[in-house]
C-alpha cells in the first residue's frame, strides 16, 4: 500500500504485523467512543493526524486499504464492489498520482487507491446496564411469544433465524425479548432497514420500550452519525460505515427496495456483524427461494400468520378501471376510482391511493383536488416526505397519494388502501401483499377496505390475493389450536 501523505508532511502507513496493543497508553475516549465498531475516513475525523498515528503505534487503531486488488481487478473494501465500470481515476492532492476510486459509495465519502479506512482495536467504551431494561408492559399473542422465544434462542445461541409474519403480526414487540437478553448480556444490537420511514417509525417505539437505554437512529442526515450505543437503529446504507460492530443484527423487511438489488447494502450488512454473532430476519413476504428453503428445513424460521389482534387480513377486491393511464392524459380518472375516493372523504375515513410512477400520480392529484383541496401526494424525492406522513398520522390529510414508498413500515390505524394501476411490473406480489398489509392494522378498526384497481389481471395480483387467503387460512387454524 502507498504511504498516505498530508499537508503536514506525516506520513500513515500499514504494516505487517500490525502493532501490538499497548495497555498503559493513555488512549483518547473520545476517539475510542467515534470509531468502536466503525471504518471511517481521515476525513471524518477531527483529530491531529499525529494523535491518530500514535494511537496505530500503540496498537488501538487499525488501517485497512480502502481499495484491494485482486489481480488487475480493483475492489472496494467498504462496499464491495467490483464492477469495473463503478470505479474512475482522478488526479489525487493527497498522493500526487492518478488514484483510482469508487463510484459505488462516493455519497459516503471518497474512497480511493491511498485512501485508508481507519477502525477501533482497543476495549469496546464501557457503560453501566439499568436494573430494568425492558420497560413495555404489553403483552403479546400465543403466536408472538413463540415467535419472541425462537428470537430470544437464535440471539443468545449466535444462530440465524427468519421471522416470517403477516403485516400486522406486531413483530416489532416480538423482537423486545430477544433485544433485552443481548442487551443483559452486554450485546451490541442493531435494527437495520432498507428504509428511512421504517427507522422513524421504529425508533419512538423503541426508545419508549427501552427507555434508559443508549439508541441511535441512523439514516442520511442523522445527527446521531457518531454516537455509541447499545441499540442502533440504521438504514442498510449507513451500515457501510460499520465494520464488525454488532453482536445481533436484526435485518428488517428484507425483502424490500434496496436491499434486495443492491449487492452494496448486503455486503455492508455481513461487514457490520461481528465474526460470531446473531443474525435474525423480518418479513411478511420471503422470496420464492427462501419460502422453499423453509419448507424443505434448510433455513430456520418461525411463523406468525395472524395478526396480533387476531383478525384476518383484509383481502384485496379486483376492481377493473379500463385503461386508466389513456383517461389521465385526458385529466380524467375512471368513474370507479372517482366514486371510491368520494365514498372515503363522505364517511371521513382516511385513505391511501398507490400508483406505479410519479408524474401519474401529480397528474391524479390535480383531478382529485378538485373534489378536496386537502388531499395530498408522497413519494421517495419529496423534500416534505416525513412531514406529510406525520401529518397523515395527526389526521391532517384525508387521502394520501403515494408511489411504494409507504408499501411498508408505515402504520396509519383506521384507513382503507386501493391500488390505481395494480397490472403495473412495479407491483409484485410482495409490494401488493405489503401494500393490502396497510389496511386493518389496528385492534380498534381491523376491517379496512383493500382495493385493486386494474387494466388486467396478473399474476402477481393473484399470487398476492392467494397468499394473504393462505395467511388467514393458517392463522385460522393456529388460534384453534391455540385454544383447544
Amino acid at each position: 500500500m502507498r504511504p498516505i501523505n498530508n499537508p503536514q508532511n506525516l506520513t500513515i502507513m500499514t504494516s505487517t504485523p500490525e502493532p501490538k496493543l499497548n495497555p498503559t497508553y493513555k488512549f483518547n475516549h473520545e476517539l475510542q467512543t467515534l470509531l468502536t465498531g466503525k471504518q471511517l475516513l481521515l476525513e471524518d475525523l477531527t483529530f491531529s493526524l499525529t494523535e491518530i498515528q500514535s494511537h496505530y503505534e500503540n496498537g488501538y487503531i487499525t488501517y485497512r486499504k480502502g481499495i484491494e486488488s485482486n489481480g488487475n481487478m480493483p475492489g472496494c473494501v467498504r462496499c464491495g464492489n467490483s464492477e469495473p465500470h463503478l470505479f474512475a481515476q482522478f488526479p489525487c492532492s493527497r498522493c500526487n498520482q492518478t488514484c483510482l476510486y469508487c463510484r459505488k459509495c462516493l455519497m459516503m465519502g471518497r474512497i480511493s487507491g491511498c485512501t485508508t479506512l481507519i477502525g477501533w482495536k482497543g476495549p469496546e467504551p464501557s457503560s453501566s446496564l439499568p436494573a430494568s431494561i425492558l420497560r413495555w408492559k404489553g403483552s403479546l399473542s400465543d403466536g408472538q411469544q413463540q415467535a419472541s422465544n425462537k428470537v430470544v434462542e437464535a440471539i443468545q445461541q449466535n444462530g440465524e433465524l427468519l421471522v416470517w409474519a403477516v403485516c400486522g403480526a406486531g413483530k416489532t414487540e416480538v423482537l423486545f425479548a430477544g433485544v433485552e437478553a443481548a442487551l443483559a448480556s452486554r450485546k451490541r444490537v442493531c435494527i437495520a432497514t432498507p428504509r428511512t420511514d421504517v427507522v422513524l417509525e421504529l425508533t419512538p417505539r423503541l426508545k419508549a420500550a427501552f427507555p434508559e437505554i443508549t439508541i441511535a437512529h441512523l439514516f442520511g442526515g442523522s445527527e446521531d452519525r457518531h454516537l455509541y450505543a447499545a441499540l442502533t437503529i440504521a438504514t442498510t446504507h449507513q451500515l457501510l460505515r460499520f465494520y464488525q460492530a454488532f453482536d445481533t443484527i436484526i435485518l428488517d423487511e428484507v425483502d424490500a427496495f434496496p436491499y434486495t438489488v443492491e449487492e452494496a447494502l448486503q455486503h455492508a450488512v455481513i461487514q457490520a456483524r461481528k465474526p460470531i454473532s446473531a443474525m435474525i430476519y423480518l418479513t411478511a413476504t420471503p422470496s420464492e427461494k427462501w419460502q422453499k428453503e423453509c419448507r424443505t428445513d434448510r433455513r430456520a424460521f418461525t411463523t406468525i400468520p395472524a395478526r396480533f389482534h387476531r383478525h384476518p387480513l383484509p383481502v384485496p377486491e379486483y376492481t377493473w378501471s379500463g385503461n386508466w393511464q389513456k383517461s389521465l392524459k385526458k385529466n380524467k380518472l375512471p368513474q370507479n376510482v372517482i366514486r371510491w375516493v368520494t365514498s372515503r372523504l363522505q364517511n371521513q375515513k382516511q385513505a391511501l391511493l398507490f400508483f406505479p410512477h410519479i408524474a401519474l400520480m401529480e397528474k391524479a392529484l390535480l383531478i382529485l383536488r378538485h373534489i378536496d383541496p386537502s388531499i395530498e401526494a408522497v413519494h421517495a424525492e419529496d423534500p416534505d416526505r416525513k412531514e406529510k406522513v406525520q401529518r397523515m398520522r395527526a389526521k391532517e390529510i384525508p387521502l394520501l397519494l403515494t408511489t411504494t414508498i409507504l408499501e411498508r413500515g408505515v402504520t396509519f390505524p383506521n384507513i382503507d388502501v386501493a391500488v390505481v394501476g395494480a397490472e403495473d411490473d412495479i407491483f409484485t406480489e410482495s409490494a401488493l401483499v405489503q401494500i393490502a398489509g396497510r389496511a386493518g392494522r389496528s385492534k380498534d378498526y381491523p376491517k379496512g377496505i383493500v382495493t385493486f384497481f386494474h387494466y388486467g389481471k396478473t399474476n402477481a395480483m393473484v399470487k398476492a390475493r392467494r397468499q394473504i387467503l393462505l395467511m388467514n387460512d393458517e392463522g385460522f387454524k393456529r388460534c384453534l389450536l391455540d385454544h383447544k
